[in-house]
Order: structure tokens, then C-alpha cells, then sequence
């Protein structure tokens, strides 16, 4: 089975190359023709400039050839992922689809898996999630994920062709959890940026990842996901990775707005979209999720660090 990575962004080119090294011909597609024809000569990509993109990789901007694929890993932004599906519904019926991206669409207030089987619900829809990063992809370090799929035997299909010698795949027919756990750790993600980029330490972080898990698990379980989906790698694992490192984007942007410092525009930042989606679903669930709350207040500037700090602190005290 041939595979293309539609989204020619770190995460996808770093998936591309792990594919590719393990023996698959692999097709990545970049929305930028002139970019993606550099690219197949010099072998390199924009968004991961220190890797080299293996011979069997086919860099292409042609949408149509690079849909002719069996399964096709959808590496586009979270709020990116509806429109292209949308776009392309009929080409893309009939295959496996692979959501690559993290996020909760603001508009129908859906997971990139319910996305797909709304858009398209001919294909066989599932999801890759958990804690990596691209450049460790890339570079072949070891790193496990979560295939999320609700069809066991896609999911175990899936499965064989998507694991390599340092891409370790784990199954799960629990697409909600795995979707909202890949989803909400970037809120948390936000929120513990701008604890370290306050000045708060690592105690008040540490508060902030154990409370800011238990509002994931909250939410999730109350859509119907498995408590255990979210205390694996798609949540727990994911969380852990992107609350306490640099190399995330959404961490890194938390960082900024605690300090109040200026962050790159151009960067795309999952979580700052799935905040303000999540406070519009915990409302109408009538859900209490303050540190989710506080967060998206904090991206629309409604309030500031002191008394988004005090609103928290301030909260009545209750059992753990």
C-alpha cells in the first residue's frame, strides 16, 4: 500500500522520512508547488532544514496525484483540516485516512477523526497522536504513538504498515480520547509556558499539569472517552512531553505571554485555537474547566497573569 503525507510541515516531512527509511514509497505534499519541486532536488524542506529527505520520498504539489494513495497521513493545522476535506471529499473517499494534527475545529466544535467521518464517511478515518517531535522523528530516535481507529481490523492493518524499527505504534479504538488528548494537553501546554514565563516556578507547572489533566480527563470522559486513553500515550504522554520543553511550539508561546514578550506570527499554535473552542464546549456541557477558562482569557487578553494567579488560588477548596 502506498502512502502520501499531505502537509509538507515538520511533523509531516519528519513522518515522511520515517516511512520512507523503513522501505515505504512515500509522496509529500506541500501546498507550494514551486517549494515542493526545490525540495525534490535539494532534498530538504523549509520546515525541518537540518533533515535530508530520503530518495524514496516523491516531493509533489499536485493535490490529485498526491490523493492517489492508499492511505494518506493528514499532517494540516487542526482548523485547516475540515476545509481540505471538504475540498477534496470525493477523491479521498474510499481511503485511509490518517488525522496527523491536534486540535478542536472552532466551528463544529468536533476532533479531527469526527471530522473526517462527517466529511467523509465512505473512508476509513483514524489518528495518530502522542508525545514526539518532529526533529526526534526525523532524526530516528525512538518514539511511540497512538493509532486511534473505532474499525479493529483497519486499526490492526493500519498498525503494521505505519510502525517502524523507531516508530513503535500502539492500538486504540477510543478515537475520542485520543483525539481530545492530543487536543487539550496543548492548552495545558499554554498554560504551563506561561507559568515558566512568569517567573512562577516549577511547583506552580507541576500543579498545573497534574489539576490541568484532571479537567482533560473531565472533559473527555464526559463526551465518552476511556479514562484510560487519556492516562496513556495520547494524553499523559503527550502532556508530559509538551509541558516541559522548549521544542513545543505551544509551550513556547505560553512562555512569551507570561513574559509578555513578542512571539512569531507566523507560527502555528494548535492549543491557542482548541482554548477558546473548549471554553465555548464546556459551557454549553455546563463543565467547569478554570484552567482551560483562564488560558483562553489570557490569548483574548481579557485578563492578565496576577489575576488569572489569583482566580485560580482563589478557588474554593474541595477535596483532590
Amino acid at each position: 500500500m502506498s502512502i502520501s503525507v499531505i502537509g509538507a510541515g515538520a511533523f509531516g516531512s519528519a513522518l515522511a522520512i520515517t516511512w520512507a527509511e523503513a522501505g515505504q514509497n512515500v509522496s509529500l505534499w506541500g501546498r507550494d508547488a514551486g517549494v515542493m519541486q526545490q525540495a525534490q532536488v535539494s532534498r530538504r524542506v523549509p520546515r525541518l532544514p537540518d533533515a535530508t529527505l530520503p530518495e524514496k520520498i516523491r516531493c509533489t504539489g499536485d493535490i490529485e496525484q498526491a490523493l492517489s494513495a492508499d492511505t494518506l497521513a493528514l499532517a494540516v493545522p487542526a482548523q485547516s483540516l475540515r476545509p481540505f476535506l471538504e475540498t477534496h471529499r470525493i477523491s479521498l473517499a474510499g481511503k485511509n485516512l490518517i488525522a496527523c494534527c491536534k486540535g478542536i475545529d472552532l466551528e463544529t466544535m468536533t476532533g479531527p477523526v469526527s471530522s473526517i467521518d462527517k466529511t467523509v464517511p465512505n473512508a476509513t478515518s483514524a489518528m495518530l497522536t502522542g508525545p514526539s517531535f518532529a526533529a526526534d522523528i526525523a532524526k530516528g530516535l525512538p518514539t511511540a504513538l497512538t493509532l486511534a481507529c473505532a474499525d479493529d481490523d483497519a486499526g490492526t492493518a493500519l498498525q503494521t504498515q505505519l510502525a517502524t524499527q523507531t516508530l513503535r505504534v500502539y492500538r486504540s479504538a477510543d478515537t475520542i480520547g485520543a483525539e481530545l488528548g492530543g487536543a487539550l494537553k496543548n492548552v495545558m501546554a499554554i498554560a504551563c509556558g506561561i507559568t515558566i514565563g512568569a517567573g512562577l516556578g516549577d511547583s506552580a507547572r507541576a500543579a498545573l499539569m497534574t489539576r490541568g489533566f484532571a479537567e482533560m480527563a473531565k472533559l473527555a470522559e464526559h463526551l465518552g472517552a476511556e479514562r484510560a486513553t487519556l492516562a496513556g500515550l495520547s494524553g499523559f504522554g503527550d502532556l508530559v512531553l509538551t509541558c516541559t520543553s522548549t521544542q513545543s511550539r505551544n509551550f513556547r508561546y505560553g512562555m512569551a505571554l507570561g513574559a509578555n514578550a513578542a512571539f512569531d506570527q507566523g507560527t502555528t499554535v494548535e492549543g491557542a485555537a482548541t482554548a477558546k473552542s473548549v471554553v465555548k464546549l464546556a459551557h454549553s456541557l455546563a463543565l467547569d474547566l478554570p484552567i482551560c477558562t483562564v488560558v483562553a482569557h489570557l490569548i483574548d487578553q481579557k485578563t492578565d497573569v496576577a489575576m488569572a494567579l489569583d482566580a485560580l488560588m482563589g478557588r474554593p477548596l474541595k477535596e483532590e
